[in-house]
């Protein structure tokens, strides 16, 4: 599967009560168990305005239909085509 950065923008998602955040997460893999196994949810990062998401999945129409089924947006779904981090720099 390849992975993706996904987008939303989710008004004041950042000052969600923790109740709110975990019915979000409850809505989301109901619709994930829906799909099957060519989406998965790894983790969400919660800002402001926004969460940024990282999901494996197979291609990006499965993103846009896990969206359209549990009422999220997906403004923004990025493929991520490497990952480095700290030990990169040392790599020969």
């Amino acid at each position: 599967m390849r992975k993706f950065i996904i987008e939303r923008e989710l008004p004041a998602i950042g000052s969600a009560e923790r109740q709110a955040l975990k019915e979000a997460a409850q809505k989301s893999n109901a619709v994930l168990r829906e799909l099957g196994p060519d989406i998965q949810w790894v983790e969400s990062y919660v800002a402001g305005d926004k969460t940024f998401c990282v999901y494996l999945a197979k291609d990006e129409a499965i993103i846009h239909e896990h969206s359209r089924r549990s009422g999220f947006p997906a403004n923004k779904i990025t493929e991520v085509r490497r990952m480095i981090d700290p030990t990169t720099a040392s790599e020969g």
